[in-house]
């Protein structure tokens, strides 16, 4: 039988042996280019960190007294609210000086938790705004803010726990007239999570150089303070009040920053998945927020120069081009090398499981960078598909570390 096919020279395969070699050649050089766009402005940061050398907090602190009101959002806390409570009446800050404000839509014990744990007390004063239908934490914040009668406005959760002196060195901040809002550090993750703790440790190195530079973007909710004549109604549907409320602030013209000195506690969920609803869900408020915000970039100092695109870049451009470079990574092994090509993703997997569990010891702030590129992915995704609402739901596990 004649076979059609022609034979091919041995001059031709080595020409075609070549292509595919330089073809190869090709496909690895668009791996490293990629790998080094990713790390361009993350070296930025860490010169940043270098020459700078943020410590403290950027304001011109001074101890001060101001009025505080401390507004607390409710649902179904009846085994920790006593606790939270007991903190906030324990705190080093005259009690008299002190308006706590619950907004509260629970259908257990709560508010006459609440109610019975004032009686008796003269500071400090209390305003309970009892609900008869769950709106979510955005809608009670904004009707907290029709009662707040003091000039600092403290944010916190029943899941979280703040230092003592928390407030004394929260208000210190704004003896500084340029500041108009300022948030706490991490002290403690309480469930040992090693990949929660790792990424907030970033965050804190991050969050420090925004400060000194200008502004920070992202603000914690368990601890968070602002000057109430620059608070603005929230968008019923957010699902990151805390650090809304900071972006409103800098787009009024006050700096809203970092302070290291304000030390909270708060829970993360230990389980994968749970932890995984948990970061997603907050990465989709944190978006939201930049989309919503994106004019201000350019403006406002160097909060819209800097602060705004690094955050565009870590949040939103720099997910989905590792994703890439992954993808490209294991295509190009498995095109170069075959079946050995497999270690690559394989590798991979087992890093990914490794992490998970807090098992990879003093590369497990590696880890903990790739989760928080994931939640970011996903929560953009998840925008794409459903607008979700500002509802949250109470987290059994989380309340449980307090009890």
């Amino acid at each position: 039988m004649v076979s059609l096919r022609p034979e091919v020279t041995e001059v031709e395969r080595l020409f075609i042996n070549h292509l595919f070699f330089a073809h190869m050649v090709d496909l690895w050089v668009v791996v490293g280019v990629l790998f080094a766009i990713i790390s361009i402005p993350y070296l930025f940061v860490l010169i940043g960190l270098a020459l700078i050398r943020p410590e403290g907090s950027p304001a011109d602190k001074s101890p001060i007294e101001p009025s505080v009101s401390i507004l607390l959002p409710t649902y179904n806390e009846e085994r920790i609210i006593e606790r939270k409570l007991q903190e906030l009446v324990d705190l080093a800050y005259p009690a008299e000086k002190l308006q706590v404000v619950i907004v509260d839509s629970s259908d257990d014990a709560t508010p006459d938790l609440v109610e019975a744990f004032f009686e008796g007390r003269s500071s400090p004063t209390l305003t309970l705004i009892r609900e008869d239908e769950r709106r979510g934490v955005a809608s009670a914040i904004n009707t907290a803010l029709e009662h707040i009668e003091h000039e600092i406005v403290v944010r916190t959760d029943c899941d979280s726990s703040i230092a003592r002196d928390g407030i004394a060195e929260a208000v210190s901040n704004f003896a500084d007239d340029d500041i108009g809002g300022v948030t706490g550090r991490h002290a403690e993750v309480i469930g040992g999570s090693a990949v929660e703790s790792g990424y907030r440790g970033m965050l804190d190195r991050v969050q420090a150089l925004e400060s000194h530079l200008d502004s920070t973007f992202i603000f914690h909710g368990p601890f968070s303070a602002y000057r109430t004549t620059y608070l603005e109604p929230l968008d019923p549907r957010s699902l990151a009040d805390d650090t809304e409320f900071a972006v409103n602030i800098r787009r009024q013209g006050k700096r809203v920053i970092f302070d290291p000195s304000m030390q909270f506690e708060e829970a993360s969920r230990s389980g994968i998945l749970a932890r995984r609803r948990q970061k997603d869900r907050r990465a989709m408020g944190l978006l939201r927020l930049l989309g919503a915000n994106r004019d201000a970039i350019g403006h406002h100092g160097r909060y819209g120069k800097v602060v705004l695109p690094l955050n565009w870049w870590f949040m939103v451009i720099s997910p989905w081009l590792l994703a890439l470079a992954v993808f490209t990574t294991v295509v190009v092994s498995l095109l170069e090398f075959g079946a050995l090509g497999m270690a690559v993703p394989i590798a991979l997997g087992v890093f990914v499981l490794v992490g998970q569990r807090d098992l990879l010891g003093p590369l497990q702030f590696l880890y903990s960078f790739i989760d928080t590129q994931v939640s970011l992915i996903v929560a953009g995704v998840k925008l794409v598909v459903y607008d979700a609402d500002g509802m949250w739901e109470p987290e059994a596990e989380l309340r449980e570390a307090f009890d």
